[in-house]
C-alpha cells in the first residue's frame, strides 16, 4: 500500500517515466571510418530532431551489404545504412533522405603508386575500360560500372581488394570521396595512393534502411533528417567530417546509373 501511494506521488511529480523504446543499429564487424562516425551522429541528431527518444543497441552483422539487408528484412536488426538499389528497396524501408548528399556517387581511384604514368593515358570511360577494377560483389556499384562497359572483378572480402592493388593483380579500386581518405589512413600502405587527376561519378543514393515492422522509426527519421536540413545542421556536420577539395581540382568521368531512380 505505501508502495503504491509513492508511486502515485512520482507520477503526479512527474518523476516516473516511460521506458524508453530500444532500437537495434546493425553494426559491421570492421573498423569504423569517418563515414560510420558521420551516420552515427548523424541518427542521433534525427531522432532528437523529432523529438524521438530511443535506446539504441548496436548488433554486430557480417560485413556483407546484402546479408545486413536481410537481416533487416527478417526483423533480426531495425536499421542500417546503404546505398540504395531497386532490390534492396524492397527488402526494407528506404527513408528517402540522401545521406551523403549524393557524395557516394563521386569515387576516387585507389592505384598502386608504380602505375600513376600508366593512368596519365587513362581521360575517359573508353581508355577506362581497357582496365580491371576490384569492386565488392555484393555491390551495387559492381553492376554501375559493368553496365558501362568497365571490367569489374568482384570480390568477396573487403580487404582483398586494397591487397589486389597493392600485387597489382587488378588495376584501380573506386572508393567514394567520403570514404577514401580514412582508408587510405587505415591501409597505412605507402604504395597505395589516391589518382589525383580524375573519379568517377554517377547519380547514386545513400539512405537509411528501416526494419518494415519499424514505420514509426522511419517516419521519425525522415522527420528528423528535414528538419536537420532546414537548420543547416546537416550540411556543417558533412563539412566537418569531410574535406571535398579533391572533387575541385580533379576531373569526372561520367557513367549511367541505370538502377538509380528519385521516387
Amino acid at each position: 500500500m505505501v508502495k503504491r501511494v509513492m508511486y502515485l506521488m512520482l507520477i503526479l511529480l512527474g518523476v516516473v517515466t516511460e521506458a524508453k523504446p530500444s532500437i537495434y543499429v546493425a553494426k559491421e564487424m570492421r573498423p569504423l571510418y569517418d563515414r560510420d562516425l558521420f551516420l552515427y551522429e548523424l541518427l542521433d541528431l534525427s531522432l532528437k530532431a523529432a523529438d524521438y527518444p530511443v535506446d539504441i543497441q548496436h548488433v554486430k552483422v557480417h560485413p556483407h551489404q546484402q546479408r545486413t539487408l536481410l537481416a533487416l528484412s527478417k526483423g533480426e536488426v531495425d536499421l542500417h545504412w546503404s546505398m540504395s538499389s531497386p532490390a534492396r528497396e524492397k527488402l526494407a524501408i528506404a527513408v528517402k533522405f540522401p545521406l551523403f548528399d549524393g557524395l557516394i556517387g563521386k569515387r576516387a581511384l585507389l592505384v598502386h603508386r608504380a602505375q600513376l604514368a600508366r593512368f596519365e593515358a587513362v581521360k575517359d570511360k573508353a581508355a577506362l575500360a581497357k582496365l580491371v577494377a576490384v569492386q565488392g560483389h555484393d555491390w551495387p556499384d559492381t553492376k554501375i560500372l559493368a553496365a558501362n562497359g568497365l571490367k569489374v572483378r568482384p570480390i568477396v572480402n573487403y580487404q582483398a581488394m586494397f591487397d589486389l592493388i597493392l600485387a597489382q593483380k587488378a588495376d584501380y579500386f573506386p572508393r567514394s570521396v567520403i570514404e577514401v581518405d580514412s582508408e587510405l589512413a587505415a591501409q597505412s600502405a605507402a604504395d597505395l595512393v589516391k589518382l589525383p587527376g580524375i573519379y568517377l561519378s554517377y547519380p547514386a543514393h545513400f539512405y537509411f534502411f528501416v526494419n518494415k515492422q519499424q514505420p514509426q522509426l522511419a517516419e521519425k527519421l525522415a522527420l528528423g533528417l528535414s528538419r536537420l536540413k532546414e537548420s543547416g545542421e546537416y550540411q556543417r556536420l558533412l563539412a566537418r567530417y569531410f574535406d571535398l577539395s579533391f572533387l575541385s581540382t580533379a576531373r569526372p568521368i561520367y557513367l549511367d546509373n541505370p538502377f538509380f531512380h528519385t521516387d
